[in-house]
């Protein structure tokens, strides 16, 4: 199983009323959430530890989950509120203002934290949850305690305007990325670890001295590459669609990449370690794939399996 260890959240999406009037509608994500939805659709075994309100939100959050035939089972339960997103488009880009203070998701601590069974073999990380504390704390615990011997996956997802501290985010990015098999990161994310004038390559190659065996850069309509851990490049085109929004596409690009490498029997550290250019390649296209159906429907709704072949 795949556990997905992060926030879950309602993102309030810009509607317009019968009346014109403009207004907000609720939709279950979060980057985990939405991973984790991703994967569930991808009819890969999958599970999500989240803090999750019992308010009317978490209910939707928890029969969403269901629906998308995630695991529920690790979901820590309160009565303090849901994070709420609100989101503003511009030219189909999602911006983001969060409502997180006291939450559910945010306020877990590591008494919290369920045991985690040998069924697990992978974690993915990344997220505002990675941002803010105590969650954040909760979640860099967790990975130090159980990812030795699972492959750890890591998507930052930075927004610089949610983080606080800065020092004390990069320093715990830092140490998350040093325990990491897989780092994806968006161009965006590269030049917010990495400041400073240089060449992606050059930028991909200090997070890779960090630990990382291979180093996953979206570049929207460029595509993606993959640096492996012996050096070796990958590149892939992003696949043709016909754009309505980009919510939630970078974590189905995640859910991509992961049920590619399971599919291929190669989600073990091992396997990795040592991953080919060809299976490299067949994981970022089937990624740029499933993320291109995500950006094409409106909101984060990543697809089933059968779409994919349909």
């Amino acid at each position: 199983m795949i556990l997905c260890c992060g926030e879950a959240l309602i993102d309030m999406l810009p509607r317009q009323s019968a009346a014109g009037e403009a207004t907000f509608a609720p939709h279950s994500g979060g980057a985990v959430f939405n991973t984790a939805i991703a994967l569930g659709r991808l009819d890969q075994p999958t599970g999500l530890l989240s803090g999750v309100s019992t308010d009317m939100f978490g209910q939707r959050l928890q029969r969403d989950l269901a629906e998308s035939r995630v695991d529920t089972a690790r979901l820590i339960l309160s009565d303090r509120p849901c994070t709420l997103a609100f989101v503003e488009l511009t030219a189909g880009q999602a911006r983001y203002s969060f409502y997180d203070e006291n939450t559910a998701g945010r306020m877990i601590a590591p008494a919290d934290v369920p045991a985690l069974g040998d069924e697990i073999t992978a974690l993915f990380f990344g997220g505002i949850s990675l941002a803010v504390d105590p969650c954040a704390e909760t979640y860099a615990g967790l990975l130090h305690d159980e990812g030795v011997g699972r492959v750890v996956m890591i998507d930052p997802n930075i927004r610089p305007s949610f983080v606080k501290d800065e020092a004390r985010y990069r320093d715990r990015l830092t140490g998350l990325i040093e325990r990491s098999n897989i780092l994806k990161i968006s161009d965006e994310d590269l030049d917010w670890l990495v400041a400073g004038k240089g060449s992606s390559a050059d930028k991909i190659d200090q997070l890779r001295k960090n630990g990382p065996d291979m180093v996953i850069l979206t570049r929207g309509s460029a595509g993606a590459v993959a640096v492996l851990a012996d050096g070796t490049q990958v590149t892939v085109p992003a696949q043709k669609a016909a754009v309505v929004d980009t919510v939630g596409a970078g974590d189905t690009f995640n859910a991509g990449i992961l049920a590619s490498l399971a599919d291929q029997d190669l989600l073990n550290i091992e396997s990795i370690q040592g991953l080919t250019s060809e299976a490299a390649t067949q994981a970022l296209q089937f990624a740029a794939k499933v993320a291109a159906v995500t950006v094409s429907r409106a909101g984060a709704n990543p697809p089933w399996a059968h779409e994919l072949t349909d």
